[in-house]
């Protein structure tokens, strides 16, 4: 997943496409906003379609990821 990279320096460290300072979050609002992918190429074309899937995807496997905090809490409740 090299299209989006989390840099420290750039952006609060957010998840953007990389060599922009777009962020996933953006592209996600966007997206939830009914933009479509043409819609959002039209308006930031340094972006290509296979960045914006990217970002989703990138999204789509973050929140399939247990959260640590609950990760922890479940193992405290049940220990």
């Amino acid at each position: 997943m090299t299209r989006i990279i989390i840099d420290p320096k750039i952006m609060l460290g957010k998840p953007i496409v990389a060599g922009t300072r777009i962020t996933v979050e953006q592209i996600l609002r966007l997206l939830a906003q009914k933009l479509t992918i043409k819609d959002i190429l039209e308006d930031f074309p340094q972006l290509k379609e296979a960045d914006v899937k990217a970002a989703v995807e990138y999204a789509a496997k973050r929140v399939a990821e247990p959260e640590p905090d609950a990760i922890r809490y479940l193992h405290e409740i049940h220990h």
